[in-house]
């Protein structure tokens, strides 16, 4: 639960991997954030035109109170989630195969300027390196780029964090009741109020 960035893609061209990743660990050495390369290069500077789940190319970065950002990719030029390699790639499942190709990540914890940056950084980079790219940015400031929308979102996160939070205190866990024993009752006892 929080607020998070949800985003797809492929890289345009094999060649252009070394200089994506270049530039991105620029920028974030700038402000200090911590990253990590893969692969920097398709061998022979070419996409595969087969699927191969490792190794995995491309670089990925962790600002402070965020999730990590990938910037990753398969042997084909697809954008991957690492994780969801590791949890799904073995698995004959479209619906989990499909999360490897799903990359997100939570900055609500991160602050509405690291948002922000974060957005823009995909703004540039899936102009220069990316096609096909899609970003689902529950912030919607890759939609509207207002960044007092964006500060609207963050507020109404923070507000169901808060009250959640509120209520975890307020409707405490009985002894010796399970978690969906809880939420089945937590939400029984929604519904009463309601009804009043």
């Amino acid at each position: 639960m929080g607020l998070s960035i949800h985003y797809s893609g492929r890289i345009k061209n094999a060649a252009s991997l070394p200089l994506l990743i270049e530039e991105v660990k620029e920028i974030v050495t700038i402000y200090g954030w911590k990253y990590r390369i893969a692969e920097s290069s398709f061998p022979g500077n070419t996409l595969n035109d087969q699927e191969h789940l490792s190794p995995i190319y491309g670089i990925s970065f962790t600002p402070p109170e965020c999730e990590t950002i990938s910037l990753t990719f398969l042997s084909n030029g697809v954008m991957a989630c690492s994780s969801g390699i590791y949890l799904f790639g073995n698995s004959k499942n479209a619906t989990e195969r499909d999360y490897i190709y799903r990359l997100f990540a939570k900055t609500q914890f991160a602050g509405v300027e690291v948002h922000a940056l974060i957005i823009n950084l995909f703004r540039y980079l899936s102009k220069k390196y990316l096609s096909e790219f899609k970003m689902n940015d529950e912030g919607e400031y890759w939609e509207t780029g207002d960044e007092d929308v964006l500060r609207g979102k963050f507020k109404e996160y923070e507000a169901l964090l808060d009250n959640f939070m509120l209520s975890l205190e307020t409707f405490p866990v009985e002894k010796g009741e399970g978690l969906m024993d809880y939420f089945d009752r937590l939400l029984e006892h929604i519904n009463r109020l309601k009804r009043m």
